[in-house]
């Protein structure tokens, strides 16, 4: 893979909810090609609204966006990035909408001018990659939430982006499927940047985690992931010691 090239570039970036207290205030943010970052922060600290805006969902108030080396104003714009950039949203209800599980799926390859044919293909081979062979003809709104999760993953990654934002990917998922869900994505040639409150598998899965505070990315003070043997109250979760940013109490780390 290419490095060193920008794909995400913000600046500046200031959002507001209905004219409320600013959620992202300046914010500034850069993603390049290789990037594998894991993004923490306490509840409302504008970690999902940052991936709303990258791809255009929400509009900042002020600041710049440039996508792939390229200015994105208008939503023609963001339109085009996002046939390179998979969002996994947080809740998988807002992710599936069609009857059935192999429609889910195949729904983003058929938008992208595949074929009924190679959509349906791209589809039973990606379930199968995760695990989920035998689901094609299931009833999305009846199954599991971590089925669901699963599912949602399924729909992002058969459109074979290039950029992956993955929002709580592991929430509803037992232990056995997480640790098969990190090998698969430890697996891709991907550039990517996932929320969670699961430090453990940010740091399997991240080459550096930043925290989301008041509005702001913290970049200067990475909390590079790490282990070592000693003895507290939150002693297994990663962390940095002596670092304002993890003055957080753990418990708040979360969306």
């Amino acid at each position: 893979m290419e490095s060193n090239t920008l794909i995400v570039n913000l600046k500046d970036i200031s959002f507001s909810y209905s004219g409320g207290k600013p959620v992202l205030e300046h914010l500034n943010f850069q993603l390049r090609r290789g990037d594998r970052i894991g993004l923490i922060g306490p509840n409302g600290s504008g970690k999902t609204t940052l991936f709303y805006v990258i791809v255009g969902l929400l509009r900042p108030s002020s600041g710049r966006i440039d996508l792939f080396g390229k200015p994105a104003i208008e939503e023609r714009d963001f339109r085009e990035a996002r046939k390179r950039i998979g969002l996994l949203f947080q809740d998988p209800d807002d992710q599936l909408f069609s009857p059935t599980v192999l429609e889910d799926v195949a729904f983003g390859p058929l938008n992208l001018g595949k074929s009924p044919e190679e959509a349906r293909e791209i589809a039973a081979k990606t379930l199968a990659r995760l695990g989920l062979s035998g689901f094609e003809n299931r009833i999305t709104y009846k199954l599991s939430g971590g089925e669901k999760r699963l599912v949602s993953l399924a729909t992002v990654l058969a459109m074979d982006p290039e950029v992956l934002l993955l929002d709580e990917p592991t929430n509803g998922l037992d232990e056995a499927t997480e640790g098969k869900i990190t090998d698969i994505l430890n697996g891709l040639d991907l550039t990517y940047v996932f929320i969670s409150h699961n430090l453990d598998f940010l740091c399997k899965t991240t080459d550096k985690i930043y925290a989301v505070v008041d509005g702001k990315i913290s970049i200067y003070e990475q909390l590079v992931p790490h282990t070592h043997i000693h003895a507290h109250r939150f002693g297994r979760l990663p962390h940095e010691h002596r670092s304002k940013l993890m003055e957080l109490d753990p418990e708040e780390i979360s969306d």
